[in-house]
């Protein structure tokens, strides 16, 4: 085997994967498209770009994304030592000046004795040692024939639309009744959120006058399949259309009242633990906060804390439950390993976590050293749980929230000591299983 890693991609992903190998004394081919080849989306020339927002979210480690940099951080993150450097005033937030990022970036990578950049469009992957794939969500063309073929075509997806994710815990009890569709499977398999007459005419007129998200023009699809169509698109077919189709209460009947409700929001279960509920046949493209204040009028979902927005736009992501291990690798290919948005992972930081885990375990797998597999009572170790629960059988694209974590021992009420509560113990943890040499 060769004693060199070979990192495909200079995004956030890879760039941090390359970093977390090279620190280790270990040779990296970092191979870039740029300049030679643009995406769509990417316009300057650096490593590390940032495409939509210049915001890495919260900066309090309180907060979910808080306590995933904070982790990173602690395990020794490039990204988070540039953020550092170019940040910019947000209040809250940790924002950076887009190009400084990348320029620091870029040339703390070019710098680094280990690491060897070749300007070059990846078109497979090498398999004369170990590989890490960090091509992003726009992967196109012959590499991604070829990770097709590597993974079988029915494990790599492209989607229109996906619905939005909210937590259990935010749910109304009194507003909501356990079912499913004529008694079938369980009787705990959905949670069912009804509507009157009344309530759901005031729905809909809000739904289909509420204002949409703009698509790039490289999320743009030429059509939207019917099986994903955005809900707000559907519903513009005719007022009654959506309650013959995801929000149809035949089948179902409130116990609270007797009778069958006039439309239903299904919940079904994002996770194992039942933390986590999406709701079925609502792909959106409506702004996120459209999405809180019109889905907030189903009576259930008043108060609902969404972990995860509907969003539109092309992406291509593994079915990494049936693919991947906790060490990114592949199952049935285990010199090749995966980082980034490619993954399932959805945002910058939950990409660059990626991308410093598959690098660490890479570091180790050559070094002859174990998997470093974090804990789920971590916000990194969450999300990897999350990326190969193979339970979850629609597999979708998720960030860093505390719906994903195992709960408390003790149940907290108010939101900021429990939130505080997980960050606590998930860096305790951290600490314990840091016994790299960093």
């Amino acid at each position: 085997m060769s004693k060199t890693v070979t990192v495909i991609g200079a995004g956030l992903a890879g760039c941090e994967a390359a970093w977390q190998i090279a620190k280790r004394g270990i040779p990296v081919r970092l191979i870039e498209m740029k300049p030679l080849k643009f995406s769509p989306a990417h316009k300057i020339e650096g490593f590390a770009e940032l495409i939509c927002s210049n915001s890495f979210k919260a900066a309090r480690v309180d907060s979910a994304a808080g306590l995933l940099k904070e982790e990173m951080r602690r395990l020794g993150s490039l990204l988070l030592s540039a953020a550092a450097e170019c940040s910019v005033p947000a209040g809250g937030a940790l924002a950076v000046n887009r190009e400084s990022f990348s320029a620091a970036v870029t040339a703390a990578i070019k710098a680094h004795p280990n690491i060897t950049v070749i300007s070059e469009v990846a078109e497979e992957i090498p398999r004369d040692g170990i590989t890490i794939v960090a091509t992003g969500p726009l992967t196109e063309g012959k590499l991604a024939e070829n990770i097709k073929q590597l993974c079988g075509r029915d494990y790599l997806s492209f989607y229109d639309a996906a619905a939005p994710i909210v937590t259990a815990e935010s749910l109304l009890e009194e507003q909501l009744f356990l079912a499913s569709r004529y008694g079938k499977g369980n009787g705990d398999d959905y949670i069912n959120c009804p509507m009157n007459q009344e309530e759901y005419l005031h729905f809909y007129k809000e739904l289909i006058s509420a204002e949409a998200a703009p698509l790039h023009e490289f999320d743009a699809a030429p059509a939207v399949y019917e099986g994903c169509m955005p809900v707000e698109i559907m519903a513009k077919r005719g007022q009654d259309t959506l309650r013959f189709g995801p929000l149809k209460p035949v089948g179902l009947r409130d116990p609270k009242t007797g009778h069958r409700p006039w439309a239903v929001v299904q919940l079904r279960k994002e996770n194992a633990q039942g933390s986590l509920y999406n709701l079925v046949g609502f792909q959106t493209n409506l702004k996120f906060g459209e999405q809180k204040r019109v889905f907030g009028l189903i009576p259930a979902l008043a108060n609902a804390e969404f972990v995860r927005y509907g969003v539109m736009h092309r992406n291509t992501f593994l079915d990494a439950p049936r693919l991947l291990g906790s060490d990114y690798a592949l199952l049935e290919h285990p010199d090749i390993y995966f980082a980034g948005q490619i993954t399932g992972v959805e945002g910058y930081m939950e990409s660059a976590a990626s991308g410093l885990l598959a690098g660490i375990n890479a570091a180790n797998k050559l070094s002859g050293l174990s998997p470093f597999v974090l804990p789920p009572v971590t916000m990194l170790g969450a999300l990897t749980a999350h990326v190969i629960d193979t339970s979850v059988k629609d597999y979708q694209p998720m960030g860093a929230n505390f719906g994903i974590m195992p709960p408390l021992e003790l149940t907290i009420r108010d939101k900021r000591a429990r939130y505080a509560a997980f960050s606590e113990r998930a860096l305790e943890a951290v600490e314990q299983s840091n016994n790299l040499t960093l």
